[in-house]
């Protein structure tokens, strides 16, 4: 009798049906250790889980990781990993096909952390128009964790040192493990009936676990319950936590929370050195252009004040005076010149004159001049005016000259 003969297609195939056909390979959660991890171009992701004793290969296609993966994945990772069991035929091999990938342990705590942040969210307690804005000047801060550690120190001496006059409260709180959320939530009350101007609440880096207690929504509704501002500083730069959410500022770390919550002194007298050096210097250029000012307002002043057209008008008389005795003078030099001419003119015409010379002026008796021969008789009597003196004389004759 003749044994029937199979092809390697055909029995792929059909140890894939006996696969497809078990329950629990078709919807199976795997735990263990990442390795061999590596990502296609494609966006695929090729690993392998092992444990103590065993390895299983696993592929996620690209669409499902966009869904089911909310972390790369890498080397060493302890997962656990959602899916089914099925063969690969072209290889023969089985394989594990992805649907969900969560980290083991932390996973379950990431998905509580993503419930309770989208829950809250949607309450509006992370809405910015509830911040509170953090005081330019903190005189008193209050400050939340453990009262050991490098967060504390650290809060300590950054405010110190940034501002040596600062009161800082401590409220000692427990920062891990458990009652750890209902210690960090009873010292944000305490510090806030205390009327400190601000409060940090944080603690060093660790875990996702380690950190917990300020993923809790009983310190999350403390938080933002709070008068005071708050300043989350909880875990390195890369941790993040609902406190930082509800938070009014978040701080990469206690360090950088001291330092945006303490203003630096040393830089602040430095500034108010240089406002006052520029005040200065304003005041100085200030006083110089009034100075100025002033110099040209009283320039103009003394051009149309009352005292000084006064003194300009008391000069411009001074000075029409001296021009009007220059001009008398000038005029009288000029009359008397004038008048010695016509003097002489007159000396020249006048009778006494040519009195003084010889002549003689002839009247009648009643005064009426003789200047014909025609004019007198015989028996006349005539009046004759020499230079010292009038001769009476009677006319004897009267004889006219042949010229």
């Amino acid at each position: 009798m003749m044994q029937k003969v199979y092809s390697v297609s055909q029995i792929n195939q059909y140890i894939k049906r006996m696969f497809s056909q078990d329950f629990l390979l078709n919807q199976v959660s795997v735990r263990g250790e990442v390795s061999n991890c590596k990502y296609h171009g494609s966006g695929h992701i090729y690993f392998s889980l092992k444990d103590a004793s065993g390895t299983i290969s696993c592929v996620m296609f690209a669409g499902t990781a966009r869904k089911g993966l909310n972390f790369r994945l890498s080397d060493g990772q302890q997962v656990v990993v959602d899916g089914n069991v099925n063969v690969y035929e072209a290889a023969g091999k089985y394989q594990l096909y992805a649907d969900r990938i969560q980290r083991d342990g932390a996973g379950a705590l990431y998905e509580q952390f993503l419930a309770l942040k989208r829950e809250l969210e949607e309450m509006g307690m992370f809405a910015p128009e509830y911040k509170k804005p953090i005081p330019k000047h903190v005189r008193r801060l209050g400050v939340v964790t453990a009262p050991t550690g490098a967060a504390v120190r650290d809060i300590i001496s950054i405010s110190r040192r940034r501002s040596p006059g600062i009161q800082i409260i401590l409220y000692p709180a427990q920062v891990q493990g458990e009652g750890a959320a209902e210690s960090v939530a009873e010292g944000l009350r305490a510090l806030d009936a205390q009327n400190v101007d601000v409060i940090i609440v944080g603690r060093g880096g660790g875990s996702i676990e380690d950190l917990w207690a300020f993923n809790e929504e009983l310190v999350a509704r403390a938080i933002f319950a709070c008068r005071t501002p708050v300043i989350s500083a909880v875990g390195h730069e890369t941790d993040t936590t609902i406190a930082d959410f509800v938070a009014d500022l978040r701080a990469p770390t206690p360090s950088a929370a001291a330092e945006l919550a303490v203003a630096d002194a040393g830089a602040l007298c430095q500034q108010l050195l240089d406002a006052q050096a520029g005040f200065g210097r304003l005041m100085r250029q200030r006083i110089k252009e009034e100075r100025g000012r002033t110099e040209s307002l009283q320039l103009r002043l003394r051009y149309v004040s009352p005292q000084q057209r006064v003194r300009d008008q008391r000069q411009r008389a001074a000075d029409f005076d001296g021009q009007l005795c220059r001009g008398m003078q000038d005029s009288l030099r000029d009359r008397k010149r004038r008048m010695a001419l016509y003097i002489e003119r007159l000396r020249g015409l006048s009778p006494l004159e040519k009195l003084a010379q010889g002549y003689a002026c002839v009247t009648d008796e009643g005064g009426k001049r003789i200047s014909s021969v025609a004019q007198v008789q015989a028996g006349d009597m005539l009046q004759g005016y020499v230079a010292d003196g009038r001769i009476i004389s009677r006319v004897v004759s009267a004889e006219k000259m042949k010229l």
